[in-house]
């Protein structure tokens, strides 16, 4: 696909970065010259100096010829003026980054008169999965699959884990027949296993499980926390805006931390029922006074990385909390993952999962079967297939799944039949609209047809 992406910083850049990986052909535009040029240069796209906004400059960067624009400069107005200009001049697909929380309380309204086909809020994404997060404390990561039939659901294996020590072949026979492991991360290595491989204390774990049996089964794995009623986040900004009011629809208590008395007062009026602190975060004290060492959850959502690090390190050892921590910029995610800091949040990598995943939904049109995609990490994707019966499926229709030659790295973890979700053996057939989910280290899979090597 062409796509034009309008804004090359944080979020542009790691939205050009994913999708040029992809093959699509991109185009960034951007008034800053110089942060345009580092780009271009370092990815190897095309590039447009200018306002994104203006027509002429659009036309410049080929918007006549173009499949996808995307906006997403940190000015609301100047991205949702792109795109309607775009709509115009182009007659593509549209989306936005709408941040200002006036403008998302009628969003539904200004995509339908813009014309937007998506609208993005990489603070209120990175909310929702929060909150998706403490309503299951015992999970690092949770993905839904088949219309939210099926959980992927990524934990750490404790000593006490009941997959500690077990071969990959006996989970499904000690734990639940619907659990099937997918994804094995041990230090650097990624293992994407067969049944003989084992568990081993420290692996985050990645598996696949109906989400009616999901309770269940973390019960008997020995992974399940008491239920989150108190939360403490440290910072107010937009992401702690929305979190809080997530939270308090879940009937949990919300105490703020935030430095900046103006906007202590902001937050005041907005959240009626949660507790807003004007403080210092990082002063442990402060800490200490507000109940730290018996906080259900804490969550770090700072300006500032290595704040929230830092704060996420000192609840890990001071409270049993379910901890969670926002981290802009993973530059040391190989650092970042051994620290006992929780869950990692990045919302500008939330919102480039979220986009890709729309690309993707556009691709089906143009042939792609592609029905949901999850990054598991920057390795491994998850993604769930459609199986048409077409020609290039010939090679996967009713052929035992033992006898398939799959692609290293790339496990199929389930598939819904009618409705009926299972985890297949290798006795198991893929029929014609089946839907199929598989985990691989292939990454920018768009057909079904290609999980194979023949």
């Amino acid at each position: 696909m062409n796509i034009i992406i309008v804004g090359c910083g944080k979020v542009g850049y790691v939205m050009a970065e994913q999708l040029n990986k992809e093959k699509h052909e991109i185009t960034v535009i951007d008034s800053n010259t110089d942060k345009l040029e580092q780009v271009i240069g370092e990815l190897d796209i095309q590039g447009c100096a200018g306002n994104g906004s203006s027509l002429k400059v659009q036309m410049s960067a080929g918007v006549k010829n173009t499949d996808l624009l995307i906006a997403v400069t940190n000015k609301d107005e100047t991205n949702l003026l792109s795109c309607l200009i775009a709509k115009k001049a182009g007659n593509c697909h549209t989306i936005a980054r709408v941040r200002d929380f006036n403008y998302y309380e009628e969003i539904n309204f200004i995509k339908e008169e813009l014309g937007l086909s998506m609208y993005v809020n990489p603070e209120f994404e990175a909310a929702r999965e929060i909150a998706r997060l403490l309503q299951v404390p015992s999970v690092m990561q949770l993905d839904v699959f088949s219309k939210g039939r099926v959980n992927m659901v990524g934990i750490k294996v404790g000593r006490d884990s009941a997959l500690n020590g077990i071969r990959i072949v006996d989970v499904r026979s000690k734990i639940n027949e619907n659990i099937l492991v997918c994804m094995i991360e041990r230090g650097d290595n990624i293992i994407i296993p067969n049944g003989q491989d084992f568990i081993r204390e420290g692996d985050n774990v990645s598996f696949v499980a109906p989400i009616m049996e999901l309770s269940g089964i973390l019960t008997r794995i020995g992974a399940v926390s008491k239920p989150i009623k108190n939360v403490m986040i440290a910072g107010g900004g937009s992401v702690a805006l929305y979190l809080a009011k997530l939270l308090k629809q879940a009937r949990m208590k919300v105490k703020i931390i935030e430095r900046d008395k103006q906007r202590c007062e902001i937050l005041s009026e907005q959240l009626q029922n949660a507790i807003i602190i004007n403080g210092d975060a990082t002063n442990q004290d402060l800490l200490n006074e507000e109940g730290i060492h018996s906080t259900d959850a804490f969550i770090s959502l700072t300006n500032m990385d290595e704040e929230n690090i830092m704060l996420s390190l000192y609840a890990n050892e001071v409270s049993d909390a379910k901890l969670v921590t926002k981290v802009n910029k993973i530059t040391f995610n190989n650092v970042i993952k051994n620290l006992h800091i929780g869950s990692v949040i990045s919302p500008k990598n939330i919102v480039a999962e979220r986009i890709i995943r729309y690309v993707r939904t556009v691709q089906n049109s143009l042939g792609s079967n592609v029905e949901a995609i999850y990054k598991i990490n920057d390795r491994v994707e998850a993604l769930e297939f459609s199986v048409k019966n077409t020609p290039q499926n010939k090679s996967l229709i009713d052929i035992p799944i033992m006898d398939l030659k799959l692609k290293k790295g790339l496990l199929i973890c389930a598939i819904n039949r009618r409705g009926r979700f299972f985890t297949p053996t290798g006795k198991d057939t893929i029929q014609a609209g089946d839907t199929v989910i598989v985990v691989t280290t292939s990454l920018g899979l768009e057909d079904v047809s290609q999980i194979t090597d023949e």
